[in-house]
């Protein structure tokens, strides 16, 4: 692996000592004071899986244009589960390349040591090493997996999958597409550019120019005339936040990062557009035209409008229906708003001069963990409530930004004080995004939210047990500062 993330700090070859064909099983760490034992007993597996990280070829410059190395789990690009609402997943990733690398099922509710954050929830997972995710799969919806470590070395060369959670209350669709959207930093030859740039990372991250959906230019899908297409669309970008538009045909937003809401029609949003930033997730039902004419689904956040799927009439429904289609209410924990704590935490860039020498008490179970320096970025850009993550030769956990209580309800307050968009991701729940300052987003839950320069978003959710990771998916953000943790016991 070269070319990795945010000037990521490299190590020679990991855990030399552990050979592919012995496949050393890492247990869960349950060093974490928030962390309640799990009874492995008592889980029992309804489906099992393995994902394994290996390299692979793809023509991302076209059939005619040279291949590139991707990283995919199981030879597969975007490689998509399916799982019906309930499933406790057994889930066993193997680390087929030459880093340390982790598992992380985004958006997913789960035990706290399945979570896949090195050091904070488990050790890192070392080439031809494995480790076993339990996971319980109670929230329909779209979700995706990636790595947790040099994500924007990994991620940036595509290492990424999609879960899709079923569920058998679900309306029935005439046609259902799954898009994946990246961006590729690629030479003419087909190799690789810097995945990060020190301009890019201390601005509004490092972009490639090599736009695709599904690892293709632009895909031509089928469905018929009259009918609703259920699109499920994902933005597993490093850097890029998207505006979503449609043409030609009646659309709504029917979920946000898999959690249903009451359908809004696409156009009555401002601009007529959903944006979304790296990491989210947007479950869209489409009207096709009765007289068959396409419908086009694209990027309009800039002015060359990237056009990235186009729906066209594939035979027609028997009679339409009229109205979205609503997907079944959410059921999640439902924060007690007057009874909830609150805490405001605000953005901000920084850098390694200004950033606090702080450190865990000497008697919490973390205090000695080292972060794996891949794991760790070279210099400190940003940070959250004047603290920021360890860069650099600093690799001693911080203390959490909040100690929180499970349980209880909380209201968290994102405040932007800086130049530039960042999608806030919070592990381990679904909180409910209640208002924005800007007056653009509808209530709804989600695991990530986008907040813009100088806006402040309220957000609130019922903590679960478990030390859990707040932070920009702006994957170089986070890699330079812009991450912390909550503990919640």
């Amino acid at each position: 692996m070269t070319n990795g993330g945010a000037g990521l700090s490299r190590r020679a070859f990991l855990g030399a000592g552990v050979a592919f064909g012995g496949m050393a099983l890492l247990a869960p760490s349950r060093t974490g004071a928030a962390r309640a034992p799990f009874d492995v007993s008592a889980f029992k597996p309804t489906q099992e899986v393995t994902l394994t990280a290996g390299e692979m070829e793809l023509k991302l410059l076209g059939p005619e244009g040279p291949a590139t190395r991707i990283l995919a789990y199981d030879g597969t690009p975007f490689r998509t589960l399916r799982m019906p609402r309930g499933t406790r997943l057994k889930a066993t990733f193997v680390n087929g390349i030459d880093e340390g690398s982790t598992l992380h099922f985004h958006g997913i509710r789960m035990p706290n040591e399945f979570d896949g954050v090195p050091t904070l929830t488990q050790p890192l997972v070392q080439p031809g090493g494995r480790f076993v995710h339990l996971l319980p799969l109670d929230d329909p919806g779209t979700f995706f997996f990636h790595p947790h470590c040099d994500e924007t070395g990994q991620a940036g060369k595509g290492l990424a999958g999609v879960l899709i959670v079923e569920d058998s209350r679900d309306p029935v669709f005439d046609a259902e597409h799954v898009l994946c959207l990246k961006d590729w930093r690629l030479k003419e030859d087909g190799s690789y550019l810097p995945l990060s740039e020190p301009d890019g990372a201390s601005k509004a991250g490092t972009f490639g120019a090599t736009r695709t959906v599904n690892g293709a230019a632009s895909v031509e899908l089928k469905a018929p005339a009259g009918g609703h297409v259920r699109l499920r669309i994902l933005n597993i970008d490093s850097t890029r936040i998207m505006d979503i538009g449609v043409e030609g045909g009646e659309a709504w937003l029917i979920a946000v990062d898999g959690h249903a809401l009451p359908p809004v029609r696409l156009d009555d949003l401002p601009d007529g557009i959903w944006r979304m930033g790296p990491a989210q997730r947007i479950d869209l039902d489409i009207r096709m035209p009765a007289d068959g004419s396409p419908v086009t689904v694209g990027d309009y956040r800039a002015a060359d409008i990237y056009q990235f799927a186009t729906l066209t009439a594939a035979g027609k429904v028997g009679k339409s229906r009229k109205g979205p289609l609503a997907l079944p209410k959410a059921e999640l924990p439902k924060p007690a708003l007057k009874q909830a704590t609150r805490f405001s935490f605000t953005l901000q860039q920084a850098t390694d001069q200004a950033v606090k020498d702080i450190a865990l008490p000497p008697d919490d179970p973390l205090a000695k963990a080292l972060i794996d320096s891949l794991c760790v970025g070279s210099t400190t850009y940003w940070g959250i409530q004047s603290e920021s993550w360890p860069t650099g030769t600093r690799r001693n956990l911080p203390p959490p930004l909040a100690r929180m209580e499970e349980g209880a309800s909380y209201v968290v307050e994102i405040k932007n004080e800086t130049r530039f968009p960042h999608p806030v991701h919070l592990h381990g729940h679904a909180f409910e995004v209640m208002s924005s300052s800007l007056g653009r987003l509808p209530r709804h839950f989600a695991d990530t939210v986008l907040v813009q320069p100088g806006e402040a978003v309220e957000t609130a959710f019922v903590a679960a047990r478990g030390d859990w990771v707040f932070h920009c998916h702006i994957l170089e953000h986070m890699e330079t500062g812009m991450m912390g943790w909550f503990r919640v016991v």
